[in-house]
C-alpha cells in the first residue's frame, strides 16, 4: 500500500539519492532540505512499507501550482507511486482553490507525457531549450479547475 506523507527531514538522504539516479541536474541535500522552510512548497514522500518510493514537489504560489519535481525509483515503478503523488497533488489544488498546476517535461519522455495526459493534464506550450545535459525543449502541462 501507498502511504503519501509530508516531506520531513528523514526522507532527505534518499530523496537526493533517488534525485541523482533521475535527473541529470540533480537537486542536492541542501535545496532539498531547503524546501522543508518554504512556506510555498507543497514537496510530498511516497512510502511503500514505510520505505521511500518516491516524490513530488510543487510550489503554491496565490491560486497557482507549479510542480518542479517528480520522480520515483526504479524498482517502484509502475505501481501507481507517481499516480498517486499527482492525485495527491490535485487533491490539494482543489481544497486550497488553486486555479491550475503548471509541469514541463522534456520532449522526448513521451511516456511521462502521456501520464500527464492521464491525470488530466494538457499540453499548452513549449518552453525552448529549458533543460541542459542534453539540451532539450520543454512541453509545458497544464491542469485547470
Amino acid at each position: 500500500m501507498i502511504q503519501v506523507v509530508t516531506m520531513a527531514e528523514e526522507h532527505i538522504s534518499a530523496l537526493a539519492q533517488l534525485e541523482k539516479e533521475c535527473f541529470a541536474d540533480p537537486w542536492s541535500e541542501k535545496a532539498l532540505a531547503e524546501e522543508l522552510t518554504n512556506p510555498n512548497a507543497v514537496f510530498r514522500v511516497a512510502l511503500i512499507d514505510e520505505e521511500v518510493a518516491g516524490y513530488v514537489g510543487m510550489l503554491h504560489v496565490l491560486d497557482e501550482g507549479d510542480i518542479c519535481n517528480v520522480a520515483v525509483f526504479d524498482i517502484f515503478r509502475r505501481r501507481g507511486v507517481a499516480t498517486a503523488l499527482i492525485q495527491h497533488l490535485v487533491d490539494y489544488a482543489v481544497e486550497n482553490q488553486l486555479s491550475f498546476i503548471t509541469l514541463e517535461v522534456r520532449e522526448s519522455n513521451i511516456g511521462a507525457q502521456k501520464f500527464y495526459e492521464t491525470m488530466g493534464f494538457e499540453t499548452i506550450g513549449i518552453r525552448k531549450n529549458f533543460y541542459d545535459n542534453p539540451k532539450e525543449h520543454a512541453i509545458l502541462m497544464n491542469k485547470t479547475f
